[in-house]
């Protein structure tokens, strides 16, 4: 024995770990029966044939939708249109006018739906001056406007219908001299509608028209054929 060695044998370590790991199993690979991709297939045509069937559903309620909004649009009552035409205070230059005052006006309304119809019990009107009512008359007996028809309203007040003292004029008077004087004309009626053989409820219609006349006691320009606001109570 050579000296190197030393009287040793040599020992060789193994690489190899003492709890080795089992290769990963391989995948099983299933096989399908005929009923399986028949399963599959019907089930994909029921899915279908519910989107589509959901799509047709959806469709048509959008169409009906769109059929009721329309009729809502057509047959959804409008107020009636007042318009102011004429006003005028004869006698308003002079100074004793209040002996004879006199208010004459015209006016109209409107029905501007195409299928309803409306009911007017009776119209009254009603002049005011500074807020304060000066007098009121009777003006249309009950009527049934057509759709899509215009009503002629005329009145005058004077006598006991129209309530102008000497104070009340002089102040007529003042604004007078300054260009005009301004009133208010209120028509006020109660209405229901009519959609074929249905009624609505009652409704207290006022129609408020300011006017202004000028020193000779007729309407202004800017006053003539104006639309008055329309409201119900």
């Amino acid at each position: 024995m050579h000296g190197g060695n030393n009287g040793h044998i040599p020992i060789r370590f193994s690489q190899t770990p003492e709890n080795p790991q089992p290769p990963p199993p391989k995948p099983i690979r299933r096989h399908h029966t005929a009923r399986y991709y028949v399963q599959r297939v019907q089930d994909s045509l029921s899915t279908r044939v519910s989107k589509v069937l959901c799509g047709i559903f959806l469709s048509l309620l959008a169409i009906v939708g769109l059929i009721a909004f329309i009729l809502w649009l057509s047959l959804r009552p409008h107020r009636p249109r007042i318009f102011i035409h004429d006003f005028s205070v004869p006698g308003l230059g002079q100074e004793s006018g209040f002996d004879n005052a006199q208010i004459s006006f015209s006016a109209s309304a409107r029905n501007s739906n195409q299928h309803i119809g409306i009911y007017y019990e009776a119209m009254d009107g009603s002049v005011y001056y500074k807020d304060q009512k000066i007098g009121s008359t009777p003006l249309l007996y009950p009527f049934y406007q057509d759709p899509k028809n215009t009503t002629d309203v005329h009145g005058v007040l004077s006598g006991a219908t129209l309530t102008v003292n000497s104070h009340r004029w002089t102040e007529f008077m003042n604004d007078r001299s300054r260009g005009s004087v301004v009133f208010r004309l209120e028509l006020t009626s109660t209405i229901r509608f009519k959609v074929s053989t249905w009624n609505s409820k009652n409704h207290r219609m006022h129609a408020n028209c300011d006017v202004g006349v000028g020193p000779d006691g007729t309407i202004l320009p800017i006053y003539r054929d104006k639309r008055c606001p329309v409201y119900f109570s």
